[in-house]
């Protein structure tokens, strides 16, 4: 289990190859509940190569000295991403 937020990852191996190979993550807050944003990468097993980027954001309670995922809401697509980071951007303006 994490203790700290740089100790967690989304970085999943399975027989000696990262199913999912985190590629960066962005701590958007830290105490008793952390939200971490990650971008990341999936194994196809049939075509044998990575994923284009994928990205997630995930909320970890920390309980009794260690982080659990309470949540997380992946976002599907580029043009997802593209979207809501648009809205913000709208939003942060008002």
């Amino acid at each position: 289990m994490s203790q700290t937020p740089d100790d967690l990852t989304i970085t999943y191996n399975e027989g000696g190859i990262d199913i999912v190979k985190e590629l960066d993550k962005v701590v958007l807050s830290k105490g008793a509940w952390t939200t971490i944003l990650y971008r990341y990468q999936d194994w196809d097993r049939g075509k044998e190569e990575y994923s284009g980027d994928k990205y997630s954001i995930r909320r970890y309670q920390k309980r009794s000295g260690e982080y659990m995922q309470k949540s997380k809401f992946n976002i599907s697509s580029k043009a997802q991403a593209q979207a809501i980071v648009e809205a913000l951007q709208g939003w942060m303006k008002a």
